[in-house]
């Protein structure tokens, strides 16, 4: 299990515009938005060989060579097989991987949703032809044609691996146990100064999620969809949780660390950092999907419209979610696998079972992180607010 994790970023955002009306399905089972077109890219009609070189932008952990464990490879075998030598830069941050891409130096990139729309809309990134990536076929099905993977039934990348944001909390002291996000906002004053809280702008969409339920006067329908009223009412909120916040976190070591010193009780996290805390045996937690549901991430590989190497970088998409090596970046990430198929090869048998990974139940309740656009991503109109709004708004949240 890897040691690394991304981190959150609140950097320059990009606000594009799409129309929308309803067409295809989304992460969470709910129509899809019918969005306006992006721009014009070539898409590939066939892979030849390969050119000899891949550039790509990663989070780290999805692009092992041995460097960090002489145990935990699989570009090398890669390369062997295709003759494409792999140079990898490390994305700290969804903003980090957008500028990167801008440049036009790099084949692909590993894209979470906060960043995938940004890069489909600026023309960064090539509608992809998933007949030309074998293993696209027994991907899981509730990862395609997302929200934030694709625009109007056209994927824009492969899926690589997916998880979900959790309620973590120590029992010993968090009593009774919590099954409300309430317990980190409207409640949360219960164990002020041992809340914590994740460190980006999409964070805003898990305040919003909370009060889709609590407060249905609000109209919330998605919570990447917000009006002005609505974003104020995610602010207001969460400005109220900031007084009974210790720490907000990104790096997933200070989470662990917090909850190892039991300076935070309670929380959002990511499973494999419980799994993590549980491990070392200094501290009991527990992890829950609160009743309103959750937020996630998937992550998707997506090719530059400037690649110098689209060969290479089909080879890669299809030979990172072949089922041997997806199963092994998945248990060194600590992520679900994309490939339904990669739960036969984990060396742990019940990985999949520990990360939900072909539960199509449990990932519907899962809204994966989604750029928020003017031009409202469930399509109720055009007077939504956008990325930029919740980078300011997330400013002003953190002070």
């Amino acid at each position: 299990m890897r040691r690394m994790f991304r981190t959150a970023g609140a950097g320059a955002a990009v606000v594009f515009a799409a129309a929308l009306a309803l067409s295809g399905c989304s992460s969470n089972g709910t129509p899809a938005a019918k969005q306006a077109a992006p721009p014009t890219e070539k898409m590939a009609s066939s892979v030849g060989s390969g050119e000899g070189q891949l550039n790509l932008i990663a989070w780290a952990g999805y692009t092992e060579d041995g460097s960090n464990d002489k145990s935990v490879d699989w570009v090398h075998p890669f390369e062997t097989q295709t003759g494409c030598t792999v140079h990898t830069t490390y994305g700290a941050t969804s903003d980090d991987m957008v500028q990167l891409m801008r440049t036009g130096q790099y084949d692909g990139v590993s894209a979470s949703g906060d960043a995938t729309l940004r890069l489909i809309y600026a023309g960064d990134v090539a509608p992809v032809n998933t007949s030309l990536v074998p293993n696209y076929k027994t991907i899981s099905s509730f990862l395609k044609n997302g929200n934030w993977n694709s625009v109007n039934g056209q994927m824009y990348g492969i899926p690589h691996g997916w998880g979900a944001n959790l309620l973590m909390y120590t029992p010993s002291t968090v009593s009774p146990a919590p099954t409300s996000w309430s317990a980190v906002f409207d409640d949360a004053s219960t164990y002020k100064g041992k809340v914590t809280a994740y460190d980006s702008p999409i964070y805003i969409a898990d305040a919003a999620l909370y009060l889709k339920s609590s407060d249905p006067s609000l109209g919330i329908t998605d919570p990447y969809s917000l009006t002005a009223k609505q974003l104020a009412a995610a602010v207001a909120l969460l400005k109220k949780q900031n007084a009974s916040v210790g720490e907000y976190w990104s790096d997933y070591t200070k989470e662990v660390q917090a909850f190892e010193s039991g300076t935070s009780v309670v929380g959002t996290t990511w499973q494999v950092i419980a799994n993590l805390i549980n491990s070392d045996a200094k501290v009991k937690v527990e992890t829950v999907v609160p009743k309103e549901g959750v937020t996630g991430w998937s992550d998707t590989w997506m090719i530059s419209t400037k690649s110098k190497h689209p060969n290479c970088m089909y080879k890669w998409m299809n030979y990172i979610t072949s089922a041997s090596v997806n199963a092994q970046v998945a248990e060194w990430f600590g992520e679900a696998p994309s490939q339904t198929l990669a739960c036969a090869k984990t060396s742990d048998p019940g990985f999949c079972g520990t990360y939900h990974a072909t539960d199509q139940k449990y990932a519907a309740g899962i809204h994966y992180w989604t750029t928020p656009t003017k031009q409202c991503v469930d399509g109720k109109g055009n007077n939504c607010t956008a990325y930029s709004d919740w980078v300011n708004a997330w400013q002003q949240i953190r002070g």
